[in-house]
């Protein structure tokens, strides 16, 4: 199978695991509901967020804010495909690849419900205590685990260069 068509296949996926669960949530759950899933630690809740990752740029002007985030995102979204399109790259292992796809699935969710909605539904809530870690989404999971898996293929990457040139 094409290593594009299971990049595109992945990030297909992430995008529509991401769109059933917010909807599920928008549907369901209403904006002041918590469900408590692991007492003191996890709940399920719904939140719209305005702004960016982890609620950055929530109180900035709308019209700026939107424009900003949309336009990054829509720049991200094209540099991240057009890197999946190119045939594999010496050096490089397959976090490469799977983690791009992930990052371009997930930043398509929150595009898609930035542009549509005009804010991105968050429902999953981790704490301990009172210090709570901010709400986040699938879209946002799929971007954090593929930066990792980026990092990680640059780690593994430079390792193996310094490994061949040694």
């Amino acid at each position: 199978m094409s290593q594009r068509l299971v990049a595109f296949g992945i990030a297909a996926t992430v995008f529509l695991l991401d769109r059933v669960t917010k909807g599920i949530i928008r549907s369901h759950v209403s904006p002041w509901d918590t469900y408590e899933v692991i007492p003191g630690f996890f709940n399920i809740i719904h939140a719209e967020n305005r702004g960016a990752a982890f609620g950055m740029l929530s109180n900035a002007d709308s019209e700026w804010r939107t424009f900003l985030l949309v336009g990054l995102t829509m720049l991200v979204l094209a540099l991240v495909a057009s890197v999946l399109w190119q045939p594999a790259a010496t050096g490089h292992g397959r976090a490469l690849k799977v983690g791009l796809a992930l990052v371009f699935g997930g930043a398509l969710g929150n595009l898609f419900d930035r542009v549509v909605r005009g804010t991105v539904t968050d429902f999953l809530d981790f704490y301990l205590g009172r210090y709570h870690w901010p709400a986040f989404n699938v879209a946002d999971t799929a971007i954090t685990v593929g930066a990792g898996l980026l990092l990680l293929d640059l780690w593994t990457s430079r390792r193996r260069a310094v490994e061949r040139n040694s």
